[in-house]
Order: C-alpha cells, then structure tokens, then sequence
C-alpha cells in the first residue's frame, strides 16, 4: 500500500549496497526454487510466514505483537500528557483510513517478528510538514539502498525502494519511512529469527506432524509382516494397501485385524517416553519462547505456577522483552513524527505501560495512597489512573504535616511543656547565642 502522490523514482546510477535480506535477488526459500531441488515445501519449511504454521512460534509471535498492539501511545510535551495534539487521533484512533490502531500496531510487530523488519509510510503534508497518516508496506517489496557516492544527495543517505504491485518503483527518504527492526548487523537491515530459528523451529514442527500422524494412524504403531512363500510386487502393493486400510485410522483404533493364513505380525515398539520424544519437544518449545523473548507461562508450558511467581514473571515480560521495544518505536515515532520545533519544546510520545503491569483494585489504591501521601502524586494523577474525572484543586502536591527538616528535630514537642519549662528553653537558648557570638 503506497499513497498515490509520491513523485520521485530510484535511479538506475545508485549503488545497491544494502539489500533487504527479506527481498533478495535469487529467494532460495521460494517454493519454485525448492521443489526444483526435490524438496517437500508441505513438510517442515519455516521460511518467512511459514514460521506461523509451527505452534510454539504463531504463540509467541501472536503474545509480542498483541503486547504491543493493546498499549496505547500518548502524547507528552515535558512530563504532561498533551491531550490536544493532533497525533493522538492517528496513534491512538486511526493511523490510516484501512485500519485501527490496534491493527496497524499489531502488523507491524507480527512482520518485525517474522521477518526482523517492518516498515510504514509516513504521508506529511508538504505545506504543514503535519503527518496525514501510517500505511505499512509488504516487507517483500521494500529493498534498502545505501547512496555511499552521493549521486541523489548527499553521500551515504539511505534510500527505501517500494515496488508495488503495478511494477512501479518508488524511491523514499530516510525520514519518510517508519522501519521498526529487531537484531541487526548493521543498523540499517534488521536479521530474520527465521533464518536462525530454522532448525528448531522444524524440529518442532516435526514433532506435530509427527503426533498427527501418529493419532490418525488410530495410535497403533508400525510393525513387520512375515509370509512363508513369494510374493510379486503388485501382490506386495496390493496387500500392504488393503491391510493399512483394514487396521489404521481412528475407526479401527483397538479393533482385531485378520490376516490370511500363512501371514504373521510382529510390532515394532515405538516408545515415545524411550525415545525422550516429550523432553525434545519441551526443549525446542523453551528454546523457540526464549529467542522471542516469551515467559512460559505465557505458552502454557510453566510448571509449579503460582500467582506470585506468575505475576513476578508478567513484570519481567515487560521489563526484559517489552520495553526495549517500546523504546525502539518511541525513539523513531519521536524523530519522524514531530517538527524540529516541537521537539525542542519537549514533545514525545510515550507507551502507557500501566496498561501491561496494572495490578488488582487494592494493590493500585495502595501504591497510589502510598505516591500521593508522599508528594510524588498529585491527587488528579491518581485519579486518571482509575479512569475518574479531575477536581477542582486535585493538580495540587500534598504532603504529610508531621515531617519536619531534620534540623528542626525536638521542635515539635515544645507545645507540651509548661509556660516555666519553655522560659528556661528560651533562656537556654539565649545563652548558647550568646555564647557563639563570644567565639
């Protein structure tokens, strides 16, 4: 998807330097290319999207970019949110006519989770210089030059070249696109996790292909059949196919199978425990959860859950897999979004979190109690915490009477003496200026 009023094409004289690893120029992952070499593209190939037909995988890729999808963005100028500015429509509400927020954020965390990269065009218009809008691009369709001769400009920009679907290509500044990227080599083109996670995720994959198999051959495992005589091939073929029909399947699960007289069968112990089958599976799906950065928990895998240590977990969720990416999309919406001025004003946008840690009803009242006793939080806050209206005065620090600096220590319980007690005090206090003032 590209808006119709971009003008400028690639050139022929720029130097492709950095290509999209999602868009080479010979895809040796493209189905045509593998059966050419005889190999089953129905089986385990994990390339690109195929990296959703694996559980595990479609799991954790589905818990990141929901996780990032369902937390809103707000707009701050300093540390007050700017509840006026006219991107909080399209961050929050709609960043293109196609889709919501919800869905724009969550394409593009599912492409930078599939393929290490994830890309929108920013329509701004020329004569405000105000965004108009987000429209993700196909990953596939997008390749990344390098200028390093400074044939379109200055030396080094790097360019984004969108072929769309008409042929047409469309060559786009730096500053046009939003390119969200996971691990990178470079800084420029993010890694895929497919292409490192291939081997796991296929052995993974296997392993449900294998269970499936195993289930619709009525759990019945195979075995040797012995005949005293000569058999042709095609009595071979025909007896192995009318046997296979008589005894596999779930209808003829635990059901007697007949063999003619002269034949003998003799199973073949297939022991899934034995052969580690569930500690393998386990270990590819721990392994898979750990590259994106998932919690157990979260694929139904943890083992002895409490509420605690379920909860402890969710927080490091956040902390170790979340926020480095809210960081990332904070960074590049904070330099491509806003006018140099505004930036100088303090202008930001920020992921409201709370979204992700918000606890139950009476542990929020108690930290919230806690902040706004303290003075770290204006009643108000507290209150836009639990979605209530503001009050007249509630934007006011409040703090605790009884705390004193502690200079002025023992002050405090003067009120209790008698009238005598507090002229000897003052007394006291009298001769010891004096005293200083001697020194």
């Amino acid at each position: 998807m590209i808006v119709n009023n971009i003008k400028s094409r690639a050139k022929h004289s720029i130097k492709n330097v950095v290509t999209s690893i999602d868009n080479p120029s010979v895809d040796m992952n493209s189905e045509a290319f593998l059966k050419m070499l005889g190999y089953d593209t129905n089986k385990t190939d994990v390339s690109r999207e195929r990296v959703l037909f694996e559980a595990v995988s479609y799991a954790c890729i589905k818990i990141r970019s929901e996780a990032v999808a369902k937390v809103p963005i707000k707009i701050y100028k300093g540390n007050k949110k700017d509840e006026e500015h006219y991107l909080n429509r399209i961050l929050r509400l709609r960043p293109n006519p196609y889709m919501s927020a919800f869905t724009f954020k969550k394409l593009i965390e599912t492409n930078n989770c599939i393929h290490g990269n994830a890309y929108a065009y920013i329509d701004v218009d020329r004569r405000t210089g105000r965004v108009k809008g987000l429209y993700p691009l196909e990953n596939a369709r997008v390749t990344i030059y390098v200028d390093d001769g400074g044939l379109l400009g200055k030396a080094n920009n790097v360019y984004y070249v969108y072929s769309s679907a008409d042929g047409k290509r469309y060559k786009l500044n730096r500053e046009e696109i939003f390119h969200a990227m996971g691990l990178t080599f470079n800084g420029i083109v993010g890694i895929p996790p497919w292409m490192y996670l291939q081997g796991i995720i296929e052995n993974s994959k296997a392993s449900q292909e294998y269970m499936n198999q195993f289930y619709k051959n009525g759990l019945q495992t195979k075995g040797i059949i012995q005949y005293v005589g000569d058999l042709s091939d095609d009595a071979q073929k025909t007896f192995r196919r009318e046997f296979e029909n008589m005894s596999s399947g779930l209808n003829n699960a635990h059901r007697i199978s007949l063999l003619p007289i002269g034949y003998s069968y003799t199973p073949i112990s297939s022991n899934m425990v034995d052969a580690q089958f569930i500690e393998n599976s386990k270990l590819s799906a721990q392994q898979i959860a750990a590259a994106y950065g998932v919690k157990l928990h979260q694929i139904n895998m943890g083992e002895k859950s409490s509420y605690s240590n379920v909860e402890q977990a969710q927080k490091d969720f956040y902390i170790e897999t979340m926020q480095p990416i809210f960081t990332g999309y904070e960074q590049e919406l904070d330099y491509l979004l806003f006018l140099n001025r505004e930036l100088d004003e303090g202008y930001s946008t920020k992921f409201n979190v709370d979204v992700i840690l918000r606890s139950d009803p009476k542990t929020r009242a108690e930290t919230n109690k806690l902040l706004v006793e303290g003075g770290l939080k204006a009643p108000n806050e507290a209150r836009d915490d639990e979605d209530l209206p503001p009050l007249p005065g509630g934007d006011t620090l409040l703090g605790n009477g009884n705390l004193i600096p502690l200079k002025m220590a023992g002050l405090q319980y003067i009120s209790s003496f008698s009238l005598d007690e507090i002229d000897k005090y003052i007394s006291a206090l009298n001769d010891l200026k004096e005293v200083k003032k001697n020194e």
